[in-house]
């Protein structure tokens, strides 16, 4: 029986019925041509002959463009979509250059290992092409030391990541004298991973680094690239303190592509819990595999991709062959990695069950159909997911399945949100006293700094002082020394904002015991403690025992289908506060404060109906947070509304809050957190809190404050658009008294809102 093609499926889909009635949107984006520009007439005659000999008679013009423009000495910002040949816009100037100039050095930055590797593969076939004798590097964890020296003294194209730069590069930098003396080209890839905390760390990694090339006399270009973001250009010069020119004129074609935001069917009519999206995406993913239509499915987590994997390889394997549909997730050795890659490629593997692992740019060739499993957290990285099917030519079929969360229910019930904005923003705070102190103590183990230096644009004098103090620093003769044995990068993580760090231990295999992670100690309260799941590049681990004093928690990794949210008792106060916007009935604010947390109970939930399946206490000493936080308080007319009632819409409108805010600032659930007090301590109002987790805030707070309507407008979008009468764990949270808790929550945000200055619709 002859197989349907894509186009056939799609209009099979599209005709049927009980397809049609879980389908919120079907959005086509029609297909776009490429816009070309000639070989520029200064190329190389070897990069000419080796782009010829792939094919390349021209290039795109966004291509054309970056070439131009770094040739030009600018530093540049490109942003086009997956697979729209962003590498070529670093790799043809940076290799035009060497070959100008063979003392000329660039140091490539990417985030992760597996993407260092696939681009290394795509550079050196590029080199090969040349017939070039340049010289392409990696210096990462697995650099062996034999050719460590190697790398240091002729690599002509060093392809690292931040946390190597940071601990290995910088603080041995005597070693890199040839690196830092001829450094014309830094290339930051998937600039948009840049955020938060990391990004803050980043920053002033970044910051040491041109400190250092400044010492050797160097003075790079910074060529970046990123996935579509609200501030590519501010982020970039955020992060590298250099003037940006932005590329963001895509010229590359496009497939039609079908966007399809489908909702499972409710199974649970007052709960609201729908069919489990894990399920629906089996279903949906072997209907297209059985006609042989190369599919790619993502998953949040690996066990996810495991159950998946499984269900489909189950299916289909009389059909197509056991090694027909693959798994891909961290975790898998490189060799198997490329070989499910080729497999791709060639079009022996018809599909494969992901975590976001290959969301960034490893190329895996041309893809039919993208099937999300639920959304992924950012605008940016579900156009990166579905950026992945039709790469190449042909239709291209994505779906989004949804699941009952708050955040995936509110995306796929209003699809024009999704579509016709990109709401995020990429936040950084490298001015975190806490990073900043961090970096500087690394900064002055490299390098002594001088009397009146600056850090970057920071003025630095009074924390050199008070570093001094603490006999951290040493100053004579106008200068700071680092006064210590110990080597201060090796203690800090990019990953985290406090020194304070709960390391995790996984004790899975008995013979081999792991550091597989860490994290701050105010986080690790709620989700490091005895009995929690951790989640770990998307495997589920039970912490077995969490050492409080010593600071280490032990894991071992589970397959289980409940998550666990711990309980915490928080005391709030406000030390200071620094911007205001009021009306009569109520006021929003920004400012620092004080944060007293203690974990007392934990709760395990079950993955897809949130139904509460056991309990247990935790028993850790109170901690506290100084940090950053936005808050909305109300000053009067609550009207007949009793304390119960205010209670309950706080409780309701902190849930909706907390879905909805990382949308806006691009940022993980876990890095704010938003807490309801019926009598807030420093104004005995009803107040509700949205504050940073980390020590001294990284911005995310400030965001909200500033985007306080559109923010509070969307969460009320969220409930009201929810079908459940009471509330219900897609939109107001489950646990909370039967009732009004519904109207209560929409009450308390629309006069927050009002509040702010604008009707709601």
């Amino acid at each position: 029986m002859r197989k349907k093609t894509l186009k056939e499926f799609i209009s099979h889909f599209r005709d049927d019925d009980q397809f049609k009635s879980q389908v919120v949107k079907w959005h086509t984006i029609e297909p776009m041509e490429a816009v070309y520009e000639p070989l520029p007439e200064v190329l190389a005659p070897s990069l000419r002959k080796a782009l010829e000999r792939r094919g390349i008679g021209k290039l795109y013009s966004h291509q054309a463009e970056a070439f131009n423009s770094v040739m030009s000495g600018k530093s540049i910002t490109a942003v086009t979509p997956t697979a729209s040949g962003k590498t070529l816009c670093y790799n043809l100037p940076v290799v035009q250059s060497i070959v100008e100039n063979p003392s000329n050095r660039a140091l490539y930055l990417f985030p992760t290992k597996a993407l260092s590797q696939d681009q290394k593969t795509e550079l050196n076939e590029l080199l090969d092409l040349a017939d070039s004798n340049i010289t392409s590097y990696t210096y990462d964890g697995d650099t062996p030391a034999s050719i460590r020296q190697k790398v240091r003294k002729a690599g002509q194209i060093v392809i690292t990541n931040p946390d190597m730069l940071h601990s290995a590069i910088l603080p041995h930098h005597t070693k890199w004298v040839s690196l830092f003396e001829n450094l014309k080209y830094i290339v930051i890839d998937e600039l948009h991973i840049y955020r938060g905390v990391f990004g803050s760390h980043v920053a002033n990694v970044i910051k040491r680094l041109k400190r250092i090339c400044k010492f050797y006399g160097s003075d790079p270009i910074f060529i970046c690239t990123s996935a579509t973001i609200a501030n590519p250009k501010e982020l970039a010069e955020s992060l590298t303190g250099k003037n940006m020119h932005l590329i963001d004129r895509n010229g590359a074609p496009s497939a039609r592509k079908h966007f399809v935001f489908y909702n499972p069917p409710v199974v649970n009519q007052q709960l609201n819990i729908r069919r489990s999206a894990t399920l629906e995406v089996r279903r949906l993913a072997s209907l297209l595999l059985k006609e042989k239509i190369q599919t790619i499915v993502f998953a949040k987590s690996r066990v996810r991709v495991e159950i998946i994997l499984s269900y489909l390889q189950e299916l289909v394997k009389n059909e197509l062959g056991p090694k027909s549909i693959r798994g891909y997730r961290g975790g898998y050795l490189p060799t198997q990695r490329r070989e499910i890659e080729q497999g791709l490629r060639d079009g022996d593997v018809y599909g494969v069950v992901s975590t976001n692992a290959l969301e960034l740019g490893v190329d895996i060739g041309q893809l039919q159909a993208c099937i999300m499993t639920g959304y992924p957290g950012t605008i940016a990285s579900a156009w990166q997911q579905a950026g992945r099917a039709g790469r190449r030519q042909g239709e291209a079929l994505i779906l989004m399945v949804a699941s009952s969360s708050p955040l995936d229910q509110y995306v796929v019930l209003h699809p024009e949100y999704f579509l016709k904005s990109s709401p995020e923003t990429a936040r950084i705070n490298a001015e975190n006293i806490v990073i900043l102190l961090d970096h500087l103590k690394c900064a002055a183990f490299e390098l002594p700094f001088e009397k009146g230096e600056l850090f970057g644009e920071t003025e630095i004098e009074d924390l050199l002082e008070y570093l001094a103090e603490e006999r951290v620093l040493h100053f004579t003769k106008d200068k700071w020394y680092w006064m210590n044995d110990a080597f201060p990068a090796h203690d800090i993580s990019l990953r985290s904002a406090s020194q304070e760090n709960v390391v995790i231990i996984d004790q899975s295999e008995r013979a081999n015991h792991r550091v597989i992670g860490e994290m701050d100690r105010f986080s690790a309260m709620t989700l490091l403690h005895d009995e929690a799941i951790y989640l770990h590049q998307g495997a589920q681990y039970q912490v077995e025992y969490l050492d409080w004093d010593e600071k280490k928690a032990y894991v071992r990794e589970v397959e289980v289908d409940y998550f666990t949210d711990a309980n915490l008792a928080v005391q709030l106060s406000v030390l200071e506060e620094d911007k205001r916007k009021e009306t009569e009935e109520a006021a929003a604010c920004y400012g620092d404060v004080s944060v007293r947390a203690m974990a007392t109970l934990f709760k395990k939930i079950k993955f897809d109906t949130h139904e509460n399946i056991g309990s247990g206490p935790i028993s850790l000493p109170e901690e506290e947070l100084h940090t950053s936080a936005a808050w909305f308080s109300l000053k009067e007319g609550i009207g007949h509304m009793t304390d119960e009632h205010v209670e309950q819409g706080l409780i309701g409108a902190s849930h909706a809050l907390k879905a909805i805010i990382p949308v806006h600032v691009m940022c993980d659930p876990q890095d704010i957190q938003v807490t309801p007090q019926v009598k807030a301590v420093h104004n005995q109002l009803p107040t509700l809190f949205i504050y940073d987790r980390y020590p001294g805030g990284i911005g995310l707070s400030e965001k909200v404050h500033e985007n306080g309507q559109t923010v509070i407008r969307d969460a009320l979008e969220l409930i009201q658009s929810c079908v459940c009468t009471n509330g219900c764990p897609s939109c107001i949270g489950s646990g909370l008294p039967a009732g009004d808790a519904k109207k209560d929550t929409e009450k308390i945000l629309e006069m927050f809102y009002y509040a702010l200055g604008s009707e709601v619709n």
